[in-house]
């Protein structure tokens, strides 16, 4: 299976990544961030290696899956309600505990938030709060795995290397100004 690499860029946020497979499978979503922030790595679990960015990727190619991710993608960092849930993800890999956090989060809808430990329940693993801590901060599929809608009992929570500042940021878009 081969792995395009689309590096886009989003004004007032930064470059971002969209690693996908064949066209219409997402392997990696990476968030845009300014270029000082942002270090070029593999996603881990990526199979293959990137062969090509989105300047020298004919649209055609992709059946415009990528084109219309990417307007999405921009839509939604614009204020605009944008919805994820059909789009596929290689979730090759991932354990069951994984994949039924993947779904439960992506059930989460736009403009909500739940609580680490409601997460968990609602995958079916009610005692796994610190554990669906771990798995969204390990998230690879930024926006496609909301993983921004996740807020600890207490407050905001971590967002990983992007920092509480870029989940407010993108709580803010979905009508969360208080958190």
């Amino acid at each position: 299976m081969g792995v395009t690499r689309h590096a886009y860029e989003v004004s007032g946020w930064g470059v971002g990544e969209l690693w996908e497979s064949d066209g219409r499978v997402v392997v990696a979503h990476e968030a845009p961030r300014e270029r000082a922030m942002r270090r070029i790595t593999t996603p881990r679990g990526t199979p293959g290696v990137p062969t090509k960015t989105l300047s020298e990727v004919s649209l055609r190619d992709s059946n415009g899956f990528v084109l219309d991710l990417l307007q999405r993608i921009h839509s939604f960092v614009s204020g605009d309600r944008a919805d994820f849930g059909d789009v596929t993800l290689d979730l090759d890999g991932c354990t069951p505990f994984q994949q039924a956090v993947t779904e439960a989060l992506r059930g989460v809808p736009w403009g909500e938030v739940v609580a680490y430990g409601e997460l968990a329940a609602l995958a079916g693993y009610p005692r796994a709060g610190r554990a669906v801590g771990t798995y969204c901060a390990q998230n690879r599929y930024f926006l496609l795995v909301p993983c921004h809608r996740v807020v600890a009992a207490d407050g905001i929570g971590s967002y990983g290397c992007l920092g509480r500042s870029y989940k407010r940021r993108l709580l803010r878009l979905e009508g969360h100004a208080t958190l």
